[in-house]
């Protein structure tokens, strides 16, 4: 969560923008979105070349030399952040009109590639060279902050505030899965640099980012020192569908400042018939949305045969179920109602997971985690396709505290389950003995299956009731009585001391 000066400092930046006329909450984040992409690819390119450098390997920065850019040839460093800001409001505001916007707007020659798909259609809105010096003025100062913060989620969590503005104004469903929950989600499926990943409704690409930022630092020798991996990971591994346009801009741009040269970020609506993907992906990493209902008709065929519902949340684990190969793993977030609702859709994709692929983890998380925007009680489900089943025994973890307090202000507090559940999910054979008494157990597929597939932790965890012995009622009366005496005998004496 984003508090103290950086809050006060992004609010004013959104203050700026009103007050130069900018007031459409969609239209202020696509702007602040490509003026922080033209801020980070400054950045980028600085730190690729410092990285070059330390490896000795060759680099070509995008600003180097002279650069065409239309009919023009300009000096590329120009185009540079660090250059420009520095700039009289009207100058910049023409090199920024004129120059930088369509050169990151044909930065990629390749029109298939993500980044170009989604810079097609953008559009710079700034009216005045007045206000965009202002922006650019505050964005230097909202960077400074972040820089002295350091967090690795700073960022992310930047993204996230300016995402709740949209939130504030109406629109249903723009919130982003806390960074911690998708980290957690990442390390416990350990991703390897081979994976093919996909997020099927990826809003601003956070599960694809977190899974990228993982590699890169638990497999950065093996991944960077070998061609084909690195070609691998720059441009086939990354996969990121969704149907708001803005979303998969900001999407496209975090992974592209997040050094992932080109991810294969499309517009899709993944539960359509539109999207003919199957067999193709070793990872799927989700929190789809829970929308609730939509048009049967427009709903995939194949997904319905799985499971014939309009809920969401149910289509989408037919769609994992299918996009994925034999052998993919799943790590996904699911409303509380899938895991005990009691239609035929809710019990036939449960059974479909527990009888015909590999359902590993049911991780029960409480009701606070995606406060502000969202007091839904959700669940983590993590399992493996085979068609051929291997559900034997299945785990459960009761998460009761994630690090921050479960209210509307999320302040960080000590009490944090989540290295505990990483360190048990990781050694799932030292959990066999623990009673189901403990935050965490197992149950085999049979109890399961007797209770007609209900995957809440609930109806398994058993509670230790601690019998209290309490004295006698005639004991109970006497000890009244005593009291009664003794408050009467206090109350003589204050009278006395008033006089009354």
């Amino acid at each position: 969560m984003i508090t103290g000066e950086l809050k006060n400092k992004i609010d004013g930046l959104w203050d700026i923008f009103a007050a130069g006329g900018l007031v459409n909450p969609l239209e202020v984040i696509e702007q602040i979105t490509y003026l922080m992409f033209i801020h980070d690819l400054d950045d980028s390119d600085n730190m690729r070349a410092r990285e070059s450098a330390m490896l000795g390997l060759p680099f070509q920065s995008i600003f180097a030399g002279e650069v065409k850019i239309g009919e023009r040839t300009i000096d590329g460093s120009q185009l540079k952040w660090s250059v420009f800001h520095d700039f009289p409001a009207d100058r910049m505001y023409m090199i920024m009109q004129e120059w930088v916007f369509p050169f990151i707007k044909n930065l990629h020659n390749d029109k298939n590639s993500a980044y170009s798909k989604y810079m097609d259609d953008a559009i710079f809105k700034l009216p005045t060279p007045l206000l965009l010096s202002k922006v650019v003025d505050s964005l230097d100062e909202i960077y400074k902050l972040m820089n002295e913060i350091q967090t690795a989620d700073v960022r992310g969590d930047v993204y996230e505030y300016l995402l709740s503005k949209i939130a504030q104004s109406g629109r249903n469903g723009q919130f982003r899965t806390p960074r911690h929950i998708i980290r957690m989600m990442v390390e416990m499926m350990d991703p390897s640099s081979d994976e093919v990943i996909c997020d099927p409704a990826c809003g601003t690409s956070g599960f694809l980012v977190a899974a990228g930022e993982y590699l890169k630092e638990k497999r950065k020798e093996e991944i960077f020192y070998d061609k084909q991996k690195k070609d691998h990971y720059m441009n086939h591994m990354f996969h990121g569908y969704d149907m708001d346009r803005t979303m998969l801009r900001i999407g496209a741009m975090n992974m592209m400042t997040h050094g992932i040269e080109n991810p294969y970020i499309e517009y899709r609506d993944s539960l359509s018939d539109q999207n003919a993907d199957k067999d193709q992906y070793s990872l799927v990493l989700a929190n789809p949305p829970f929308k609730g209902s939509l048009d049967a008709e427009s709903v995939s065929g194949d997904l319905l045969k799985v499971c014939k519902t309009k809920k969401t949340e149910l289509l989408f684990l037919a769609l994992f179920l299918r996009i994925m190969k034999i052998g993919g793993r799943c790590a996904c977030i699911v409303p509380d109602g899938v895991l005990f609702g009691s239609s035929r859709a809710h019990k036939s994709i449960r059974k479909e997971i527990v009888e015909n692929q590999r359902l590993e983890a049911v991780i029960s998380m409480p009701s606070g985690v995606f406060k502000p925007y969202a007091g839904v009680s959700t669940a983590i489900l993590i399992f493996t396709k085979t068609e051929h089943g291997g559900t034997d025994q299945v785990w459960f973890y009761d998460m009761k505290a994630d690090g921050f307090s479960l209210d509307d202000k999320r302040t960080p507090v000590t009490e944090n389950d989540i290295p505990d559940i990483i360190e048990r999910f990781k050694n799932l054979d030292k959990e066999a003995e623990r009673k189901r008494t403990d935050r965490s157990f197992m149950v085999p597929k049979k109890d399961i299956v007797e209770n007609d597939y209900d995957l809440s932790i609930n109806k398994y965890k058993e509670i230790e009731y601690t019998p209290v012995e309490y004295p006698p009622t005639s004991e109970i009366m006497a000890n009244i009585r005593e009291l009664e005496l003794e408050i009467g005998k206090e109350m003589d004496e204050l009278e006395r001391l008033l006089g009354l």
